[in-house]
């Protein structure tokens, strides 16, 4: 047996081990939230019959620690804790379940969003991103649900989804690449690449990065896309043009002859039609609608800022593209 076959071998027994300490990772962790659930159901109906109040469940925390000497979690704010997970998520047979895939850190930071809808959001995108706290944090910060929920507004609005598209959204926040307002598209894609993995956490796990300048060669010229990625799930490329100005409708020409190239060209045989999308730092509703309405190829042209949005002001425009959609629905009905 040659060395090749033999590290094959070998991988397969790494695939089982790691596949083991995953499973049991998982099933630790539940047992750990099922814990807390009950607890918090228990100092829930105790505090709801007026016989438990903050020094009882202080002298429960001290009792649990000189019991238990060396445990950790069971501090007085974290039993407090317990009872509101217990209470935000009880009869909630859509939530509950969710809450026991991801770890007590991440819930508690999911548990304090304001709605069951932008709960339910990310932590749906925990399970399937696996984010760790710090990852989760700045997709809070970053208001990704707000921004999320507006993209999937105006996209209704000014373009008609495919599948390819639905990985995108319309506007992005670039804050990590410590870019001055005033800058270069050079500069913008050498700041990207050098901080791929924020970038990629911002555009979602499931893209993987294939090259920068990439090169296609179309009768006996060059053409070089910014920012070639693979859509994992979706199983398609993701071609990414930057433009440091105002978008415009030329772009988009420009956008349309790389994907017909990449398609004829690069995309494998087993895999789905390229997406592009043009991240630009301006763009005008009315002049993307106008460029996207005749356009057969899956594009999106998507604003990109750097600095963080503000919350007040993103929810107000979210708010007033929700009720402009709804009259627009009740129209097509009557």
């Amino acid at each position: 047996m040659n060395q090749m076959t033999k590290n094959a071998d070998f991988d397969v027994v790494i695939a089982i081990i790691e596949s083991a300490r995953e499973n049991a990772f998982k099933a630790v962790n539940r047992e750990l939230i099922d814990m807390y659930w009950h607890i918090g159901e228990y100092v829930s109906q105790r505090v709801a019959d007026s016989n438990w109040g903050k020094s009882v469940v202080k002298d429960f925390s001290d009792f649990i620690q000189n019991r238990y000497v060396g445990i950790k979690g069971f501090s007085p704010s974290n039993i407090w804790r317990m009872r509101q997970f217990y209470e935000t998520y009880q009869g909630n047979e859509k939530l509950a379940p969710l809450v026991r895939e991801i770890n007590w850190t991440n819930n508690i930071l999911i548990m304090l969003r304001k709605t069951d809808e932008e709960r339910e959001f990310y932590l749906n995108l925990s399970v399937k991103n696996k984010y760790t706290k710090r990852e989760l944090e700045r997709q809070i910060n970053s208001l990704l649900f707000e921004r999320t929920m507006l993209s999937d507004v105006t996209n209704k609005l000014i373009v008609q989804h495919n599948e390819g598209l639905s990985a995108l959204r319309d506007s992005y926040v670039l804050e990590f690449l410590d870019l001055p307002d005033s800058h270069k598209e050079k500069d913008l894609q050498k700041a990207i690449t050098s901080n791929l993995k924020n970038f990629i956490l911002e555009f979602g796990k499931d893209f993987a990065f294939v090259g920068e300048e990439y090169r296609l060669q179309v009768g006996n010229r060059d053409f070089f896309i910014d920012l070639l990625f693979y859509n994992r799930s979706l199983r398609c490329l993701v071609a990414i043009e930057l433009k440091i100005g105002e978008f415009e409708p030329a772009h988009l020409g420009q956008l349309n002859f790389y994907l017909e190239a990449l398609d004829r060209d690069v995309k494998k045989v087993d895999e789905n039609p390229s997406v592009g999308l043009i991240l630009c730092s301006e763009k005008d509703s009315t002049v993307v609608e106008y460029a996207l309405s005749r356009s057969m190829s899956p594009a999106l042209i998507a604003d990109y800022k750097l600095h963080l949005p503000d919350k007040q002001i993103l929810e107000n425009k979210l708010r007033e593209l929700t009720d402009l959609a709804t009259q627009d629905d009740q129209g097509m009905n009557e």
